[in-house]
């Protein structure tokens, strides 16, 4: 018969795992926020996007 389990986590260890948890949540939410900044450019035609005129035109 299986007895109570008793897990103990210390502060040091505690804390990592809190620091892993929330890298892992931000790592994924930049990697989608690039992923959708990748996929609107694509489809978008900005000003930012066409190349620079040159000067010579203009005058």
């Amino acid at each position: 018969m299986i007895g109570k389990l008793f897990l103990y986590i210390d502060p040091g260890s505690g804390s990592y795992l809190i620091q892993m948890i929330i890298a892992a949540v931000l790592g994924v939410a930049f990697y989608f926020r690039n992923l959708w900044w990748k996929f609107r450019s694509f489809f978008s035609k900005s000003k930012k996007d066409q190349p620079p005129k040159n000067d010579s035109e203009n005058a």
